[in-house]
């Protein structure tokens, strides 16, 4: 059964993502506040935290960064802030997707899956090659982790999913929407800013010059290719 841990100091969407989750047969934890958060994500190691960024003892998105320290567990932002710069800095600091309030539950329920299923093993991962060498990183399909100079990088769950969908179409150019969509899900397709944000990451953590890429190549308006 998927374990989720709400953060939110406001008790009536706590009280209605408890019930609408539970009605679905998730177990569900609550935190009103980072420290406890944080304190119940170490203890009951969830399979997806929901986050709202303003909290009473500390934003959000130190929320975010304290629990990338020690686990990929997918992170969905809820909050009122609508600011793209905003949305940005989440992304940056390690949560996966971000939803405005005030939100649609069928809405956040879709996304909050589609966040659980990225972090899911990939079905047939061993059906076509499974380990892609480049000059300075190792990528390891089968095993889902990427080795550099000899020691495993940490990748979040959407870090891994955009960085297996280049890899496996190595050398052809997959487009913003596809990606978005293989990544995000259907309902995607015009997030640009969350492969801007995501691809600097990727680049961050496994090209040598990440200001140069040799690996992770934009093509200007159209996608991304991978070569090696």
């Amino acid at each position: 059964m998927t374990r989720v841990l709400v953060v939110d100091d406001e008790p009536q969407i706590v009280r209605a993502l408890v019930i609408n989750l539970k009605a679905r047969r998730y177990e569900v934890d609550a935190a009103a506040d980072g420290a406890a958060a944080l304190e119940l994500a170490a203890a009951r190691h969830p399979d997806v935290v929901v986050l709202d960024l303003g909290l009473p003892d500390m934003d959000g998105v130190e929320v975010i960064r304290g629990l990338r320290g020690w686990t990929r567990v997918p992170i969905l932002v809820l909050s009122a802030r609508h600011s793209s710069d905003e949305k940005v800095e989440a992304l940056d600091a390690g949560a996966d997707d971000y939803v405005t309030k005030p939100f649609g539950m069928d809405e956040l329920l879709a996304r909050l899956r589609a966040a659980v299923r990225r972090a899911e093993p990939v079905a047939g991962a061993g059906e076509d090659e499974v380990l892609v060498e480049t000059a300075g990183f190792t990528v390891d399909l089968a095993a889902k982790k990427a080795v550099r100079d000899g020691r495993d990088v940490r990748l979040t769950p959407t870090e891994w999913h955009l960085l297996e969908v280049l890899v496996r179409n190595s050398g052809r150019l997959v487009s913003q929407k596809q990606l978005l969509q293989e990544v995000w899900g259907p309902s995607y397709g015009t997030e640009t800013n969350y492969l801007r944000v995501y691809m600097a990451q990727l680049r961050r953590k496994l090209e040598a010059d990440p200001s140069h890429p040799r690996h992770f190549i934009t093509e200007p308006g159209m996608g991304y290719r991978f070569e090696r």
